[in-house]
């Protein structure tokens, strides 16, 4: 009996150790396959680097004040008496805005234009006597003096008059109103803002090292979300004389005409500043750049090479390479070195690519890769 068993244990084991080496050399077999297999190719687009000739531009941003505007105010205290403009309304140099009570001063000048007009009969009355020598020089000195008194006194009260007025300093237009009818306000109070919307300056700043690629005459390019669809063109007028010590910039002033008043002081813009000179670059679309911190990488195509269908549906091997990038404009970088013209490089489906990845160029959609794209508002 215990020579059947080990019999048959001895055969089941046998078994065993048969069908584990059929398993085993079929796992191995399958293992040599699969690694001799290799990665299907990652289908995605590109773009062959090209040189290009770019403006020489910089971007910053600035903000619009007036040629002409200030925040008009009364000189002397009174109770305003009458309002002569609209809120808003458009106004030419020389108009009455706001006038306060002037009843006393009235007064005082109708006094004083009667004592300048006895001070007047006086003195032609000594000089007629000191022409036949009837007096004294001194009683026609004295009548000169009281003349001229009497003449600085209305002087006087006429200024005081004039500053219990506000008059427009230039055309322009007035903001909201400050003050009511009534009201009694000090010196100084501010009654309107007054600004010109023709021309206006524009006041932004640019970093030290770029100042030597522009002067006085160049172009200015303006955009604002306020009219999202229109550029307006402006001047470089007026360059600072010294450069700011806390930041390192120096301000720059453009001139806009502003003919057709669709610019107000105080908006924000986006300013261009296009330079006469030009510069010869290489550049590729912003989708191709790999951004880390130890350095922007793109991925480079090896050339296509010729040969049968199977072997092009193979794919073709990419490398990771270093660049160094410059100036933006629009969906495109500028490429300062690590590739050259005539380099074709991944444009979209980086984020698929490995080292030893082969690739499948279909161009048949591209990603967005224009100068000066307009996107929809959205």
């Amino acid at each position: 009996m215990k020579k059947q068993i080990f019999i048959g244990s001895a055969i089941a084991i046998g078994f065993l150790v048969i069908l584990g080496g059929i398993k085993g050399c079929q796992i191995a077999s399958f293992i040599a396959q699969m690694s001799s297999q290799q990665r299907p190719p990652e289908a995605v687009t590109s773009y062959v680097a090209k040189q290009e000739t770019w403006p020489r531009t910089l971007h910053s941003v600035g903000s619009l004040v007036p040629v002409q505007g200030a925040t008009l105010s009364v000189e002397e205290a009174g109770k305003v008496q009458s309002i002569h403009f609209e809120s808003g309304q458009s106004v030419e140099e020389g108009d009455l805005l706001v006038s306060l009570n002037v009843s006393a001063e009235e007064a005082d000048l109708a006094k004083a234009k009667s004592t300048l007009e006895l001070a007047k009969q006086n003195a032609e009355r000594q000089r007629a006597l000191r022409k036949r020598n009837a007096n004294a020089q001194a009683d026609l000195d004295n009548a000169e003096e009281s003349l001229r008194n009497a003449s600085a006194e209305v002087e006087r009260i006429n200024a005081i008059i004039a500053k219990k007025q506000v008059i427009a300093p230039f055309s322009g237009k007035a903001g909201i109103r400050l003050v009511n009818k009534g009201q009694t306000i000090s010196a100084g109070t501010p009654v309107v803002e007054l600004n010109a919307y023709s021309p206006l300056y524009v006041n932004f700043t640019v970093p030290q090292r770029s100042i030597k690629n522009f002067s006085t005459g160049d172009k200015v390019h303006l955009a604002l979300d306020a009219f999202p669809d229109k550029t307006f063109e402006a001047e470089l007028t007026a360059v600072d004389s010294r450069v700011s010590a806390e930041t390192r910039t120096i301000s720059l002033q453009a001139t806009v005409e502003n003919s057709e008043e669709l610019l107000r002081p105080g908006m924000f813009v986006d300013v261009d500043l296009v330079s006469d000179e030009s510069d010869e670059v290489i550049s590729i679309p912003a989708s191709s750049i790999n951004y880390a911190p130890y350095g922007s990488t793109v991925y480079v195509i090896a050339k296509s090479e010729q040969g049968t269908d199977e072997q092009k549906a193979a794919g073709r091997a990419v490398t990771s390479q270093v660049v160094k990038t410059g100036r933006k404009k629009g969906d495109r970088v500028e490429i300062v070195s690590g590739i050259s013209a005539g380099d074709e490089v991944v444009s979209s489906g980086t984020f698929k690519l490995r080292p030893g990845v082969q690739v499948v160029v279909n161009n048949v959609v591209t990603p967005e890769n224009k100068l000066n794209p307009q996107p929809a508002d959205t």
